[in-house]
């Protein structure tokens, strides 16, 4: 589960994630196909009482469109706990901090 490359796709980050936060005890959604879906709504809706978590994934490059910005404040300013993840946030232990588990 420890993966150190800086261009790891968004699925690889996607696993890498989902994988951590079904350890720590997480229930994780995402959406399989979102074709026919609301545009930008986050990739992954993770659940662990009290903790409701919205996560959207990118590259190291990849940019949010105008509906995962709007997605993203509507949560944050419904109270949502809202992230946006990167491999530099897996890389650096941002993400296990964020999910509850302290170190790597």
């Amino acid at each position: 589960m420890k993966y150190q490359h800086p261009s790891m796709t968004e699925k690889q980050l996607q696993s890498a994630v989902v994988q951590l936060a079904e350890l720590l005890g997480y229930s994780v959604y995402h959406t399989y196909d979102s074709r026919r879906s609301q545009p930008g709504f986050p990739d992954l809706v993770l659940c662990r009482p009290p903790r409701l978590l919205f996560v959207e994934l990118k590259t190291t490059k990849g940019k949010l469109t105008a509906e995962q910005k709007a997605w993203g404040e509507r949560l944050i300013d419904s109270g949502a706990e809202y992230r946006i993840a990167r491999p530099s946030h897996w890389n650096a232990g941002a993400i296990n901090v964020a999910l509850g588990r302290r170190g790597r």
